[in-house]
């Protein structure tokens, strides 16, 4: 199921489900964001719990931030856009009623944390979901920001960026993107373009939710397998040795049984080689046994811009290697 695109004056209901804006720089920046959405003629809902911090690292209690997931569904917007990623988001899944959110379809935004939903409704619900960039980066309305946007009203193509950012020490939180590192794709067992199934997310959270209640990732996979899984994936606070543990587990919970491409992003810890281990070789050795192809360091993840994704949706990955770049085009 794929939800409405947007119209020219959509209306946004902005939600907290993980952190709520209250430290800076965040606070200034979806200030400034809910004033840019307004210019593009946006309606804007805030929700109760977005300005809050009145749970365990948390902007509420985990039943009144699923609460405000299910007014937002409720609600007669056409997008729900979180506010923030954070840690706990998590504690929010056994308050939320999934056949609520498959009732009342709509566009659910948001990144990190937040995979905690895009990965659910998608699984769950059979709904896409946008992996993509959270409301306080909305203020300058350009790259990964810009293509969330445009995704939502229904552009289908899409390609990777030029250059990435390591870190931005300015003082000034509406600073534009310091863009320093060229992007250097590595293929894998790469051949050709592929065609599938969009599901994935932060491996942080991915690895959370594996084998709970709320893991009904063999059931879509089995209810997809004719068209191929694209897995899509990056990581946070993980370790290059932590991240061999998530994927072991992911892996033999048979998350990648009818995987026909892997993309992987930039990890926050981009440079950690713990135990004389990185990153890309925790990757390839856990993913190599599957023999499909691996787009690495692709524009994804917690060193921006990354590339915002419909999780669910049918789509096409293709990677040039005379312009060294992805291209991502939707079927739909």
């Amino acid at each position: 199921m794929k939800p409405k695109f947007l119209n020219e004056n959509p209306k946004i209901y902005l939600v907290a489900p993980s952190f709520g804006c209250v430290t800076e720089p965040y606070q200034t920046k979806l200030k400034a964001s809910i004033e840019r959405l307004k210019m593009e003629g946006a309606d804007i809902i805030e929700g109760e719990n977005i300005w809050k911090a009145l749970g365990k690292v948390s902007s509420n209690t985990p039943e009144l931030r699923a609460k405000e997931i299910h007014d937002a569904f409720l609600s007669d917007a056409d997008l729900v856009l979180s506010v923030g990623g954070g840690e706990v988001m998590c504690e929010i899944l056994p308050y939320i009623d999934f056949e609520l959110i498959k009732r009342n379809p709509k566009w659910f935004v948001g990144f990190s944390d937040n995979t905690n939903l895009t990965y659910t409704i998608t699984t769950i619900c059979d709904m896409e979901s946008i992996y993509g960039t959270n409301a306080p980066s909305y203020y300058n309305l350009d790259y990964n920001a810009l293509d969330t946007w445009e995704m939502l009203h229904g552009k289908k193509e899409f390609k990777g960026y030029k250059k990435w950012q390591l870190e931005n020490n300015s003082k000034n939180p509406l600073v534009t993107l310091n863009l320093r590192k060229r992007t250097i794709i590595k293929p894998y067992n790469y051949e050709s373009k592929v065609t599938g199934r969009f599901l994935g997310g932060c491996l942080d959270c991915l690895s959370t939710i594996c084998g709970t209640k709320f893991d009904h990732t063999k059931e879509y996979i089995n209810r997809h397998k004719d068209e191929g899984i694209i897995f899509f994936m990056e990581c946070c606070d993980l370790t290059s040795i932590s991240l061999r543990r998530a994927l072991f587990q992911l892996k033999n919970a048979g998350w990648f049984d009818h995987v026909s491409m892997f993309l992987i992003g930039r990890s926050l810890n981009y440079y950690d080689k713990s135990f004389g281990v990185s990153m890309e070789e925790s990757y390839i050795d856990m993913l190599k046994d599957f023999n499909k192809p691996i787009l690495f360091n692709i524009d994804l993840g917690h060193l921006p811009p990354s590339m915002p994704i419909r999780t669910g949706a049918l789509a096409t990955v293709e990677y040039n290697k005379d312009k060294k770049n992805i291209f991502i085009t939707y079927k739909d």
